[in-house]
């Protein structure tokens, strides 16, 4: 029998906290990154501590393209995350070979399409609790979105 392992996508970011605390570093310096396994060079999305490939705890960060496209796509209206407008959309965005999940932020729902380009635009969100900055992963529509 096999079970699927359910992933956080927000962990805690501080380095006491979770093996990957430097992603959220690169997404304050507008880099956009996963994790490469350095034994059999599989990317992960998201950014994992071992490989699901040969479970090696080895990894490196490796820089991912800006620029994505919609894979698929939803609108939220009501019950919208504190900081945030409606409507916000959600997307699967294909970039670099991988399919990531996240808001697209100033998307118009009846424009954006499957196939639309976004451009990764990491945003600035509340402080942790000890004043720290804290930053997601988010897109906004690219040329073919607006």
């Amino acid at each position: 029998m096999s079970y699927f392992r359910a992933i956080d996508p927000f962990p805690l970011e501080s380095a006491d906290q979770n093996k990957l605390h430097e992603f959220y570093e690169y997404l304050a310096a507008d880099r956009l990154v996963t994790s490469c396994c350095r034994h059999c060079r599989r990317l992960s999305w998201p950014p994992r501590g071992f490989c699901p490939e040969c479970v090696s705890d080895e990894f490196e960060w490796v820089d991912l393209p800006h620029e994505g496209t919609v894979h698929g796509f939803s609108v939220q209206d009501t019950g919208v995350p504190a900081g945030f407008q409606a409507p916000l959309c959600f997307a699967i965005v294909k970039v670099g070979g991988l399919r990531i999940f996240g808001p697209i932020l100033g998307a118009d729902p009846a424009t954006l399409r499957v196939g639309s380009t976004v451009q990764f635009s990491p945003i600035r969100v509340a402080d942790d609790s000890k004043g720290s900055a804290r930053h997601l992963l988010a897109f906004r529509p690219g040329a073919s979105a607006t």
